[in-house]
């Protein structure tokens, strides 16, 4: 059984869809990016995944032992998010808060489940570091490591190179390929086609016509093959 399926969901507030007719599912060992114009909805759908928010219709299923609590999440981080006077090692072990059941303290399992996190993104050097002094690309490894805290199944990042310069967007761009090698899950909401047709190995597209296929079907498609003539006509542009 899946993951995540959802059949004919409608996400939005107070009642005003802000995308609908979405159907597809998520397997274990997947790679779906989410692509769609700003205000498409791909933010909406991620905490609707989430259980932040119910959806307005349709139906969301989890399978294959996945709780509620075993989704990782990396949100898009805002400037106050940036500034945060916290350091490395607190911030990756804060990812166990969601199963701690609200204990005061951390066991030593949690604390080397961090430590092997912040080994995985090569930031363990840093792990006495205050957060707010990092670059962009550091922080970025800090909130993956601590997202790895909380599960080891699933994924759900959103924009994760929104501001990076080219050499760390592929740098993390390969790191995220390669947890996704070692078995996580990830589900990644994309502004760049590019490059979610290069690392994903399904697409969810969200507009006024939604797409759901493999990485093959949707560089096919017409909605695909539209998208990808747009986003070459902006690189000449530049």
């Amino acid at each position: 059984m899946s993951y995540i399926s959802c059949e004919n969901l409608a996400v939005g507030y107070e009642g005003q869809a802000v995308a609908s007719g979405i159907s597809f599912s998520v397997e274990k060992g997947d790679y779906l990016c989410i692509l769609g114009e700003n205000g498409s909805g791909k933010s909406t759908l991620m905490k609707t995944i989430l259980g932040l928010q119910e959806p307005l219709s349709g139906e969301i299923k989890r399978g294959d032992g996945l709780q509620k609590g075993e989704i990782g999440y990396l949100p898009q981080q805002t400037v106050v998010q940036k500034d945060f006077p916290a350091s490395v090692q607190e911030i990756v072990r804060s990812g166990v808060l969601g199963r701690s059941k609200f204990r005061p303290f951390y066991t030593k399992e949690e604390k080397q489940l961090a430590k092997e996190n912040m080994e995985r993104m090569d930031i363990l050097d840093l792990a006495g570091k205050c957060y707010r002094d990092l670059s962009g690309g550091q922080q970025q490894r800090v909130l993956l490591a601590r997202a790895m805290c909380a599960t080891r199944k699933v994924l759900l990042l959103d924009e994760p190179v929104t501001g990076l310069d080219p050499h760390v967007t592929a740098e993390l761009y390969q790191v995220i390929e390669k947890l996704n090698k070692e078995g996580v899950t990830i589900i990644m909401i994309s502004h760049d086609i590019e490059s979610a047709i290069t690392y994903g190995s399904k697409i969810l597209h969200i507009g006024r016509k939604n797409f759901f296929g493999t990485t093959e079907e949707y560089k096919n498609s017409k909605i695909g093959k539209y998208y990808l003539e747009q986003e070459e006509k902006e690189v000449c542009k530049h």
